[in-house]
C-alpha cells in the first residue's frame, strides 16, 4: 500500500479533520504542551494486522494540519521486524510503539485506532474465509460492497487477509448483470455489443442464475461466468456444462455464501468465490492504545 498516494492522503487527512484532531479541547487544557510520551498499540484478540503503515503517515499529516512546534517534533514508530500488515498475531501482542509529543498522541489516538480496528477486522475475517477453503482450487474475492470513500483501504485489508480483489470500481471491468440484460434488450443484444465495444484487455463476464441463462451466455460468447445465488449442487452442474466448451472460461460463485458453506462451494471446482461480508459485515478488531509519559 502506498500510504503517500494522493487518494490515501486525502482519506487520512479527512479522518483527522472530521475528528477536529488539531483542536482537541480536552487535551489542550489538561496536558503540558512539551510532555513526551510513548504509546503502545496492543492487539486484544487473535487477529490479522492491517493499517500499521498508516500510523506514521497520519502523524505526518497531523503535523501539517496542526502547525504547532510540538506537532512537528521528531517521532518514532517502532515495531518488531516480524510485525507488519498481513501478519497473524495473538492476544496481548504489541503491534507498535510510538514515541512522540503526548498531546499529538492523544489527539490522534482515536483516528489511529478506528482505522486499524476496521482494517484489521476485515483482514481477520478474510483470513477465516481463506482458511476455510484451504487446499481447494478456489480463491476468495471481495466485492464493491464497501463503505463509501474507504474502498481502496478496505480492499487493501482483504489482500492483507489473503483474499483477492475483484474489480475496484465500475470502470475496472465489464460484468453484465440482470438489470443490464433486461434494460439493454436481452443477452443476445447486450453481450455481442459488449464484446464489440469493450476496451482492449477487458474480459466480458456475465452473471447467470439458471441453466437456461448459462446456455445463452455460452452461446453468445461470454468470457467469464458468475454463477449467482446457486446451491453448491447447481454450481457443480453448471461447471460440468462449462467444461464441455473448447475454451477455458473462468467461473465465480456468488450470493448467500458464508463461512459455514463456503467450502462446499470451493469443492465444486469453481475458480473464484465472492463474499460481500468481507467488507460490509466485518467486526472491528479489538485493538487498544496505552500511553505513558516519558521524560524529555
Amino acid at each position: 500500500m502506498d500510504w503517500k498516494s494522493s487518494r490515501i492522503e486525502a482519506l487520512l487527512e479527512q479522518a483527522l479533520v472530521e475528528d477536529e484532531a488539531a483542536g482537541d479541547a480536552t487535551t489542550n487544557v489538561t496536558i503540558d504542551p512539551d510532555l513526551g510520551a510513548a504509546a503502545s498499540i496492543i492487539a486484544r484478540q487473535e487477529m490479522v494486522v492491517a493499517g500499521l503503515g498508516a500510523v506514521p503517515r497520519l502523524l505526518e499529516i497531523f503535523a501539517r494540519l496542526d502547525g504547532r512546534p510540538q506537532a512537528r517534533t521528531r517521532f518514532e514508530v517502532i515495531s518488531h521486524p516480524e510485525m507488519f500488515d498481513g501478519v497473524r498475531v495473538h492476544e496481548g501482542q504489541v503491534l507498535a510503539v510510538i514515541r512522540h509529543n503526548a498531546r499529538v498522541l492523544l489527539s490522534c489516538e482515536r483516528v489511529i485506532l478506528n482505522l486499524m480496528q476496521h482494517l484489521s477486522g476485515i483482514a481477520t475475517l478474510t483470513r477465516r474465509y481463506v482458511d476455510a477453503i484451504q487446499g481447494t482450487h478456489a480463491h476468495v474475492l471481495d466485492t464493491r460492497k464497501t463503505v463509501p470513500g474507504l474502498r481502496v483501504l478496505e480492499k487493501y485489508a482483504v489482500l492483507c487477509g489473503g483474499g483477492t480483489n475483484h474489480r475496484l470500481d465500475l470502470a475496472s471491468g465489464i460484468l453484465i448483470k440482470n438489470n443490464h440484460i433486461s434494460l439493454g434488450g436481452g443477452l443476445p443484444v447486450v453481450l455481442p455489443r459488449a464484446l464489440e465495444l469493450r476496451k482492449k484487455g477487458q474480459r466480458v463476464q456475465v452473471e447467470v442464475r439458471s441453466s437456461q441463462e448459462l446456455e445463452q451466455a455460452l452461446e453468445y460468447g461470454a468470457e467469464a461466468i458468475l454463477l449467482d445465488n446457486m446451491t453448491p449442487e447447481e454450481v457443480k452442474r453448471a461447471l460440468d456444462r462449462i467444461k464441455l466448451e473448447t475454451r477455458w472460461i473462468p467461473t465465480e460463485a456468488s450470493g448467500g455464501i458464508v463461512l459455514e458453506n463456503i467450502r462446499s462451494y470451493a469443492e465444486t471446482g469453481v475458480d473464484f468465490i465472492s463474499v460481500g461480508a468481507l467488507t460490509h459485515s466485518a467486526k472491528a478488531a479489538d485493538i487498544s492504545m496505552s500511553i505513558t509519559a516519558e521524560s524529555n
